[in-house]
């Protein structure tokens, strides 16, 4: 529960992390050592305030694939509360976009042949896709591939499909929250979608946010 606190990329205290996980102080602090220990968790100091975060992007990526490999329940699942349905929709993936949402604007990017699936879940951008990217003031050639490339498919955890992760995920979230398309929340991983937002994405990419299921 400490860990999922982290994935939008924020470093919390011991404290807001011992809430998170409805432990006490001293019981977070022990498990907090052995992450820290474990290379899961990495720790910033200011003053005489300690702040803890994610590793990196790769923590990142094996906590959503380890979500993502949960066995189904056979009983009838609860109803999801606001805030669940709110991440689900739409959330961070620690630095990129997820949830419904995200696996939409990558089903559309891959469906308009912006991107192209390669080798080793690898996302290949095409000549239309860059085209498309620099309209939006993203330019390819200033984005530094990571060892996982430009760009990646990550299976996300609540829809069991793939959004864009990786550098150019990174960016294309940066730009879209820039540009009045979305709003990161304050207390939470979940985003909004703007009304910029809705009718961008419906005009470009055909992406309807008021009928995704």
């Amino acid at each position: 529960m400490m860990l999922t606190a982290l994935l939008d990329g924020r470093a919390l205290p011991a404290g807001e992390l011992a809430h998170a996980a409805r432990v006490t102080a001293q019981t977070a602090s022990s498990h907090l050592a052995k992450l820290l220990a474990g290379g899961l968790l990495a720790l910033e100091i200011e003053g005489r305030h300690r702040y803890y975060r994610l590793a990196g992007s790769h923590v990142a990526q094996a906590l959503e694939h380890l979500a993502a490999i949960r066995p189904e329940p056979q009983i009838r699942r609860p109803a999801l509360s606001p805030e669940a349905q709110r991440l689900r929709f739409c959330r961070s993936c620690y630095d990129h976009l997820a949830g419904q949402v995200g696996v939409a604007l990558t089903r559309a990017l891959e469906d308009r042949e912006y991107l192209r699936p390669a080798l080793g879940k690898l996302l290949e951008v095409t000549p239309a896709g860059s085209q498309w990217l620099s309209r939006l003031g993203i330019d390819l050639r200033g984005i530094k591939p990571s060892r996982g490339g430009l760009a990646r498919q990550c299976l996300d955890w609540t829809e069991r499909q793939h959004h864009l992760a990786g550098p150019l995920g990174v960016e294309l979230m940066g730009v879209l929250c820039a540009s009045g398309w979305l709003r990161r929340g304050r207390e939470s991983r979940a985003v909004d979608v703007l009304p910029k937002g809705r009718q961008e994405l419906r005009a470009q990419l055909g992406v309807d946010v008021d009928h995704i299921s």
